[in-house]
């Protein structure tokens, strides 16, 4: 008989301890969320710019149709096959077969030489177009 009491009151303490968890849970899981929305409103942009101090803004891009005719923020490299050269800008073929304008002037920095139809290339290009370096 001590046994059979023994084992209810087991059985009635796992229960117990079962239904306080599945009600602990959600309202802990509540809570949570409740804390991570708070911290994520504190790192925002403004947030940051405000402990930074000032962040840089990047110039919009060039519309489409214009190129950039100076120097500026290296935008990508491409690589590929110069196809012509009309004055300033050389058309190159990309090895996925695009045709990329570049726009080249005396601020290009040209590594190994000047460049002709032909010759395999890589530019450090900015997003108007404009070529930063050749090689």
């Amino acid at each position: 008989m001590k046994n059979n009491t023994q084992l209810a009151i087991a059985t009635l303490a796992v229960a117990t301890l079962a239904t306080v968890s599945f009600l602990v849970t959600p309202a802990s899981a509540k809570d949570k969320a409740e804390k991570h929305a708070k911290h994520a409103t504190t790192t925002s942009a403004v947030a940051a710019a405000a402990l930074l101090g000032s962040v840089p803004e990047q110039a919009p891009a060039p519309k489409p149709g214009h190129s950039d005719s100076t120097p500026g923020v290296a935008w990508k490299t491409i690589g590929g096959t110069v196809k012509a050269i009309q004055g300033e800008t050389y058309t190159v073929e990309d090895y996925e077969g695009i045709q990329i304008k570049l726009r080249v002037g005396k601020s290009t920095k040209h590594l190994r030489g000047d460049k002709k139809v032909g010759d395999t290339i890589r530019a450090e290009i900015t997003q108007g177009g404009f070529a930063n370096s050749i090689q």
